[in-house]
């Protein structure tokens, strides 16, 4: 008995014409309409953590790359960097490095990564440090864990201990940063703080206090003090977790 099968249509399926039109004339094909309306469905249903980090990454760049399937790009720059945070922490000169990224990507990452940075920062300005401790932790979590170089800051407080202002001090390399006690507490007389919390970030990940950060924080301290200011704490900020100074009795030993 002889068996016979459909064969194939001479002609395509009348959806994927229309999609081959849409993109000849630079419009949307049916197909990514429909994926990006589940995406955004699902974020607004279950926000952020309803989604991987590449599926919320494909929101970021559906602005940059209207016409253009934006998951291979998205899984990618997963891949490359570690996660979603990465990739936004991600300089501007490395991301041109990858194919399929412009300036319009650059900047939506950018504005998305200086969004987060101000949210945070909200969080923390004018507020006592010790109702919103955690909220102080994030910020600096979200501002420096990623960085690929060694930032210091310091968030400068009032005589109720309210954070009146936050500001970066030095950048350095991805092992060390350079710090001034003397600039450190002349601007902390410029700005009338009484005391201060410094900050900042190991590359490594490992947020273990080096002995160059200990003898930093003496130095920093002595000075502070013999001018009437307190050093809160020093935190050192790591990929996942934080080491203070306070907690671990690093400023009890030389005081």
């Amino acid at each position: 008995m002889s068996h016979f099968a459909e064969a194939p249509s001479l002609f395509p399926d009348h959806d994927d014409v229309r999609d081959v039109i849409a993109l000849e004339k630079g419009r949307v094909p049916s197909y990514m309409r429909d994926h990006r309306k589940r995406l955004r469905t699902r974020f607004m249903a279950g926000g952020a953590a309803a989604l991987p980090d590449y599926e919320l990454l494909e929101l970021v760049l559906f602005r940059a790359i209207p016409q253009k399937d934006v998951k291979p790009l998205a899984h990618k720059l997963i891949t490359t960097f570690g996660d979603f945070n990465q990739v936004l922490s991600a300089s501007p000169a490395q991301l041109r490095t990858m194919d399929g990224i412009g300036e319009a990507v650059i900047i939506e990452l950018k504005v998305v990564e200086a969004a987060a940075h101000r949210l945070s920062r909200a969080k923390v300005m004018r507020r006592h440090v010790v109702s919103s401790w955690d909220a102080l932790l994030d910020y600096c979590h979200t501002t420096m864990a990623h960085r690929a170089t060694e930032q210091f800051r310091i968030l400068f407080l009032d005589t109720k201990n309210t954070v009146i202002a936050d500001e970066e001090q030095a950048q350095g390399t991805v092992d060390h940063v350079p710090v001034y006690p003397r600039e450190v507490v002349k601007r902390a007389l410029e700005l009338n703080a009484s005391a201060l919390i410094l900050v900042h970030n190991h590359p490594s990940g490992d947020p273990t206090p080096s002995d160059a950060d200990i003898q930093m924080t003496q130095q920093i301290d002595a000075a502070a003090n013999a001018l009437g200011i307190r050093v809160h704490d020093h935190l050192i900020i790591g990929k996942s977790n934080e080491t203070s100074f306070r907690a671990q009795g690093l400023f009890d030993r030389h005081r």
